[in-house]
């Protein structure tokens, strides 16, 4: 009797577990392959626009960056901040949201787009608390895949805090009419 009880939760525990969705990205690269309608929005299955940037043309001045991501797969949706990374050739940082920023639900059907804008403070070029950003990579909320798109709006100003820059991503909104 206890043999057959622990073989029945056992089972029901490993059904249990192969129903649970991890809120990974699941391996998938576009949202055709997230499951049920609604389900996350994966970067594989957007359209991904970075600019046109209203561009810091000096040190010290300050640029921003929009980033239009267009649903090309079925509907689905964004909780959360997106990952966003800059990469040098020796080290890379990642951008916290913006202060005071707070995270909104969208959910986005076949063809409708969603924004964010990265704002940042450009940085002396080879100075010892700039990244000379060469590589952007974003990814999307409870996913662990990124795109990589080349970084043409100059060095981005560090922090005193080593690995923070004065930079930061806005929470997503609707993009569109």
């Amino acid at each position: 009797m206890r043999a057959t009880s622990l073989t029945v939760a056992a089972l029901a525990a490993a059904l249990l577990l192969t129903a649970c969705d991890d809120g990974g990205d699941g391996g998938g690269t576009d949202n055709s392959q997230a499951g049920k309608a609604g389900s996350a929005c994966r970067i594989g299955g957007m359209a991904v626009q970075v600019g046109p940037a209203n561009a810091a043309p000096a040190a010290g001045d300050t640029g921003n960056v929009p980033v239009t991501l267009t649903n090309k797969g079925p509907r689905c949706t964004l909780r959360g901040f997106p990952g966003v990374d800059l990469y040098a050739s020796d080290r890379s940082a990642n951008l916290l949201p913006q202060e005071g920023a707070k995270a909104v639900k969208l959910t986005l059907d076949e063809g409708t787009a969603a924004r964010f804008v990265i704002t940042y403070e450009r940085g002396e070029a080879g100075g010892k608390d700039t990244l000379d950003a060469k590589t952007l990579k974003i990814g999307l909320p409870g996913a662990t895949t990124q795109q990589s798109y080349k970084w043409s709006y100059g060095p981005v100003q560090g922090e005193d805090n080593p690995g923070v820059l004065k930079a930061s991503v806005s929470a997503f909104a609707q993009a569109g009419d």
